[in-house]
């Protein structure tokens, strides 16, 4: 009799910590789906997975692929325009640590969003990203849009948003702002960007130039914000007390 229980006694073990492994697998399961989205933008999942990749390993965002959509290959393209808002967040992210940021920036401002899509989407490897990047900086053929664009009208703040590349402005931020860099007069133009190790380059100055070229005047440009695209997901108190200055500078 007592030789049985110990049997039961066993078995009921055994089954406990089955139970409990399942349990272990399914919580491990979660949390590393969990991982793999990064935050969310006007309510669609926002995947970075270069986030939390020391520096050694993250290489200056050498190697950093995508989802070969720019964001998008599960995703609509971020649309959200409304009547009253006067700021707007207008962002191009190619492997999801700027779409990431101006996801952050959204939540601080309320600002409308729109994301910038190109017709051929950039690759999800690097290196043929890179040499498509190449190409078009040296034959200055920048890539065409597919996006329909709201009147700026309403708006006083512009957030520009961007990875660099090659020490400047991401190339359909450029073609952009190309496009559309007339519409920019008497905007206050707030810069964020992710970047691999350089800094933001000549970005900024970029911006400035062009929209001069296209005619935009009186614009004014806040201190921008530069964000490492490896630790976007660590950036929140520099989110907040950048968007508090425009915000307090504005009232």
């Amino acid at each position: 009799m007592r030789k049985r229980k110990i049997v039961m006694l066993i078995i009921v073990i055994f089954l406990i910590l089955g139970i409990g492994g399942t349990m272990i697998l399914r919580h491990t399961t979660n949390t590393a789906v969990d991982k793999q989205i990064a935050g969310r933008i006007s309510g669609q999942p926002i995947s970075a997975p270069q986030l939390g990749k020391i520096d050694s390993l993250w290489r200056n965002g050498a190697g950093t692929k995508s989802d070969g959509k720019d964001t998008n290959s599960k995703n609509k393209p971020t649309r959200k325009i409304t009547k009253n808002a006067r700021s707007i967040i207008i962002y191009f992210s190619r492997s999801g640590s700027t779409e990431l940021l101006a996801s952050k920036i959204a939540e601080k401002t309320h600002a409308d969003i729109l994301e910038i899509v190109v017709k051929d989407s950039y690759a999800a490897n690097y290196q043929r990203t890179l040499s498509r990047a190449n190409s078009e900086r040296e034959n200055q053929d920048y890539p065409k849009l597919d996006m329909k664009v709201p009147s700026l009208s309403q708006y006083n703040t512009i957030y520009l948003g961007y990875p660099i590349w090659a020490m400047t402005l991401a190339h359909p931020m450029i073609s952009f702002l190309n496009s559309y860099g007339k519409t920019f007069s008497n905007k206050r133009i707030a810069p964020f960007m992710t970047q691999g190790g350089y800094g933001q380059g000549n970005s900024v100055q970029r911006i400035q130039g062009i929209l001069r070229n296209q005619g935009s005047r009186n614009n004014t440009f806040t201190r921008p914000l530069v964000v490492d695209g490896n630790k976007v997901d660590q950036a929140d108190q520099r989110v907040t007390r950048w968007t508090e200055q425009i915000t307090n500078s504005s009232n």
